[in-house]
């Protein structure tokens, strides 16, 4: 559930803050509302990897408050892993990671024609030393959500199984792909 971030700042863990899941260990945070559409595809991840999550909107400049509030409560509120989405000065991942010791993905969101993504990009790869936020491909929240089941796998067997099921089906649809394109008189090298 996202709150509604014109009602003002309101406590991370506040009643319009309920987990999309029971027990969510990935908290995945946006500045706004029109990032979900990019942010979405972490989440759907996360449910085929049967990993729990939270999502909210924690916006840095709009609710600076609730963004410290949440990243300071999160290894509490037994998260381990976040996936946070920026776009233009995109600000949220590097300030969340400000915050915590937790590891933060950021997920840099296109939301300018003109870089096309390349502003938020930079702002978090050039992270001062001591603070890193581990930052995936432009608008790749999929990406973010196995980069964050990779972390939490290490720890766990039956994650770890699963991204094997994960990567034998990438490769599985890329054969499939071969095959047809061999049966539609395509010929590769491969």
């Amino acid at each position: 559930m996202l709150p509604d971030s014109s009602t003002g700042e309101h406590s991370a863990g506040s009643e319009t803050d309920r987990p999309v899941t029971e027990n969510p260990i990935v908290g995945i945070i946006m500045g706004s509302k029109s990032d979900l559409k990019i942010m979405s595809a972490a989440a759907d991840l996360l449910r085929q990897f049967g990993i729990p999550y939270d999502i909210t909107l924690v916006s840095p400049h709009r609710t600076p408050h609730r963004m410290v509030e949440y990243a300071e409560s999160a290894r509490k509120r037994g998260l381990r892993v976040l996936i946070a989405g920026g776009g233009g000065a995109a600000h949220l991942p590097g300030m969340v990671a400000a915050f915590t010791t937790l590891p933060v993905i950021g997920v840099p969101i296109n939301s300018t024609i003109s870089v096309q993504g390349l502003d938020s990009i930079l702002s978090m790869i050039q992270m001062p030393a001591g603070v890193p936020v581990a930052t995936v491909g432009i608008d790749s929240a999929a990406n973010a959500a196995v980069l964050a089941t990779q972390i939490l796998a290490l720890n766990n067997a039956r994650l770890a199984d699963a991204l094997e099921k994960y990567r034998t089906t990438l490769k599985d649809r890329v054969m499939r792909t071969i095959e047809e394109l061999r049966k539609g008189g395509f010929q590769d090298d491969l």
